[in-house]
């Protein structure tokens, strides 16, 4: 017997599983400062969906508190609050309930879902009632740097109320995995075509001296004296440190001829910028900060064609180290001679046929569909009264 569905059992499974037509995500991160995983994320649900992505305050002199909004891109709006100077910590976090119920009211967000990458939203953020609550937890943020001392108990309030949880990396994901019965794994993707042109680039490169080579925010995270110690072993070498510089004294940074440091570039510079490098470097403190890291830069470096030497990141090591796509240092003499050994390889063409095929089904694209399955199924059906029919054709 055959069985097919009648036009209104269609109907239901076409809506059984769905998104929220608005999805709100509070996020720690400027949406303009660094692109990454949020920014990778988020431009692609919002084929499916609108997107609110809200920013922590900023101070103005302004004189009233107010949110301001940004389009980026196709459902794309950053909002971030404005409020005025010299309030204390319990008047701005109730100007921002108020500011967000407002902005809950007057955009009518009847369909809507939460997304967290900062438990400190919930401040603000409670007493509402989304149709989905999705926690994305990239990084272990209480073991950062000025991080408040209430984030741990607010993170275990998310934990609670989320109906979905995803980390940014498998070591994340083996410490949060009890503490929550919806929680997958997604570490770092990558954008496989916009790092690849950086292979063309390179072949049109002159040649020029030995250069290594990090991209990314320089913070408490950086390890500063494997830097220096890498310059003063090669100072015939050049090193180029791509990124903004946060949270760390800028005098602390080692200064040299042969250390470069070339400040913030837009995602689309990125790939002509490291087409110059011969190595690309990791060089990432082993602390409480970097513990749970699993850092995105690793699989674009690699679909750039550049070697990668790296600090005994857990989530580089496994599986970057593992399948010897990444060489792990652990100071500045095993920098070089992994860097010294990347120059001589004669094997490249067979490294980067590796490469290709272990990074051939890591993408945001894939990352992004696996989510939204994820959340859809996650969501329960409306309970719908009907008698259903069912057609037989023998």
């Amino acid at each position: 017997m055959q069985i097919t569905s009648t036009p209104i059992q269609q109907s239901f499974n076409s809506n059984f599983n769905r998104l929220p037509v608005n999805m709100v995500c509070f996020s720690h991160l400027r949406w303009d400062f660094v692109f990454q995983r949020p920014q990778h994320l988020l431009t692609r649900l919002a084929e499916s969906v609108n997107v609110f992505y809200l920013e922590e305050p900023i101070t103005t002199n302004t004189g009233f508190p107010h949110y301001t909004y940004v389009s980026r891109g196709h459902q794309v709006t950053v909002i971030t609050p404005q409020l005025p100077v010299g309030l204390t910590n319990e008047a701005s976090l109730e100007i921002e309930k108020q500011l967000f119920t407002d902005f809950m009211a007057e955009h009518v967000l009847s369909d809507y879902g939460f997304w967290y990458y900062t438990p400190m939203a919930l401040e603000f953020s409670r007493g509402h009632s989304p149709e989905l609550v999705v926690f994305d937890c990239m990084d272990e943020l209480s073991a950062f740097k000025f991080a408040p001392e209430s984030i741990k108990t607010l993170e275990k309030e998310l934990l609670q109320k989320a109906d979905i949880v995803f980390t940014g990396g498998h070591s994340l994901y083996e410490a949060k995995k009890n503490q929550h019965k919806n929680i997958h794994a997604f570490p770092s993707s990558i954008d496989k075509l916009h790092f690849a042109k950086a292979r063309t680039l390179k072949q049109e490169r002159i040649d020029q001296a030995v250069t290594l080579g990090f991209y990314g925010v320089i913070d408490e995270r950086f390890d500063i004296e494997l830097i220096r110690g890498i310059a003063e072993l090669r100072p015939e070498w050049e090193i180029e440190l791509i990124g903004p510089v946060v949270k760390i004294d800028p005098a602390t940074l080692p200064i040299r001829s042969n250390i470069h440091y070339i400040g913030s570039k837009t995602y689309s510079e990125l790939p002509e910028l490291i087409a110059g490098w011969d190595v690309a470097l990791i060089p990432f403190l082993l602390n409480e900060s970097t513990r749970f890291i699993s850092p995105t830069k690793t699989p674009e470096y690699l679909a750039a064609g550049l070697p990668v030497v790296s600090t005994p990141i857990r989530d580089v090591i496994n599986p970057y180290g593992k399948f010897g796509l990444v060489s792990i240092g652990h100071n500045a003499e095993d920098f070089v001679a992994f860097a010294e050994m990347e120059l001589k390889r004669s094997d490249r063409k067979e490294w980067l046929q590796k490469v290709d095929f272990f990074l051939a089904h890591s993408s945001w694209d894939q990352t992004c569909e696996k989510m939204i399955e994820l959340m859809n199924d996650t969501i329960k059906p409306p309970m719908l009264n009907f008698n259903t029919k069912i057609q037989s054709n023998v």
